[in-house]
């Protein structure tokens, strides 16, 4: 109850403060590419129940058609500002709505695809008696130091599901074994700096 409760607060406070700048981002990612600034891609919730989950759109119109679930560094589905958006983490402001209305939470394992869930093992689906996160150990793990990782000529999601899913997913199993609120807010603090270096980054 408690941990709704901050969601609930963190996601008002964040949309009633971050509103303008949503919708100067919404604005630019119109002007950058054609199509809707937002994207809603299927996602797989608590008790493996599927939503909606909201982002700022990085990719060109009908990427999801064009290639692979998964994307590399490199993709050229990404448009020119869905680069800086999805280095930065800007993309995922939208997220806030989901954390509203109560499919997402501050911090747990990350929501993936349902072609992805449905390769789960056994063991690996215990991570959906938690509600996913909109960052967590697993994510921040992933952004720093996988992303990069897919190699040009392979795959996207054969080798995703190969090679980076299981210890992703073994980092995120772990946390929840020992999650307290001192331990979310690590995380929190550890996304604030990955978002800084992101725009950081950009800007150098």
């Amino acid at each position: 109850m408690i941990r709704r409760l901050v969601d609930i607060l963190v996601a008002v406070l964040g949309l009633t403060l971050l509103a303008p700048l949503l919708a100067l981002i919404a604005l630019l990612v119109r002007v950058d590419s054609p199509g809707g600034p937002f994207y809603g891609g299927w996602r797989v919730g608590k008790d493996g129940r599927r939503f909606r989950m909201w982002k700022l759109r990085t990719m060109v119109r009908d990427a999801d058609r064009l290639g692979p679930g998964i994307t590399a560094a490199d993709d050229p589905r990404v448009t020119r500002l869905g680069r800086f958006l999805r280095r930065s983490k800007l993309d995922e402001f939208p997220q806030l709505f989901n954390l509203l209305s109560g499919a997402l939470t501050l911090v747990g394992p990350r929501a993936e695809v349902p072609d992805i869930v449905a390769r789960y093992t056994r063991e690996q689906r215990r991570i959906l008696a938690v509600k996913p996160g909109i960052t967590g150990p697993g994510q921040i793990h992933y952004t720093t130091d996988q992303a990069d990782s897919i190699p040009r000529e392979a795959a996207t999601d054969a080798y995703y599901v190969e090679h980076l899913l299981a210890p992703k997913l073994q980092i995120d199993l772990e946390y929840l074994r020992r999650r307290t609120p001192l331990s979310d807010l690590r995380v929190l603090v550890e996304t604030v700096g990955v978002v800084w270096r992101g725009l950081v980054g950009h800007a150098g």
